[in-house]
């Protein structure tokens, strides 16, 4: 039968108390997001990754734009749990010291012609304005993230839980 470790020798979370510069550096990294890595899952389960253009909508919920034939597109119509992943290793030193906030939650692709495509693709063409290239397509749509959860990781040491409510987004 194992014996309980005792109080001294219990590891401590490495998660620190959510506090206001956490939630600051959180949403900045959203803000300045260009690209994420989405993480999607396969018809077997297994998870799969992909880049996407990223960029907020009027409320400051992310969105990207993805085309349907696209393998990550695929995924999210049968099983809309993601996970997106926003930060970029800075030019100089270790990537792992650089901050990066990972987003968990359910993608909705919302329709072509749908009441808020307009407002979106306003606001997406600011970030990507190569976009519009293809924004038109019959095979391109928004996809709109519902965050639920974000874990920050601000360098070594800081890990933080966040909610939508920390990170700004209405939910």
């Amino acid at each position: 039968m194992p014996q309980d470790t005792p109080p001294s020798e219990k590891p401590t979370s490495p998660i620190r108390p959510t506090d206001d510069e956490a939630r600051t550096l959180a949403q900045s990294l959203i803000a300045e997001a260009d690209f994420a890595a989405l993480a999607t899952l396969s018809d077997e389960g297994h998870p799969v990754q992909s880049r996407v253009a990223f960029a907020l909508d009027a409320s400051g919920g992310p969105i990207s734009l993805v085309s349907t034939l696209a393998q990550h597109a695929q995924a999210m119509a049968s099983r809309p749990q993601v996970s997106l992943l926003v930060g970029e290793p800075g030019e100089k030193g270790d990537p792992l010291t650089h901050p990066r906030l990972t987003l968990n939650g359910v993608a909705e692709i919302l329709p072509n012609g749908c009441p808020a495509h307009e407002e979106m693709a306003t606001h997406y063409l600011r970030r990507h304005p190569k976009a519009k290239l293809y924004i038109g397509f019959a095979d391109f749509h928004f996809v709109r993230f519902q965050i639920r959860e974000a874990f920050l990781n601000g360098g070594f040491g800081k890990a933080y839980h966040l909610t939508p409510a920390d990170l700004g987004l209405v939910p």
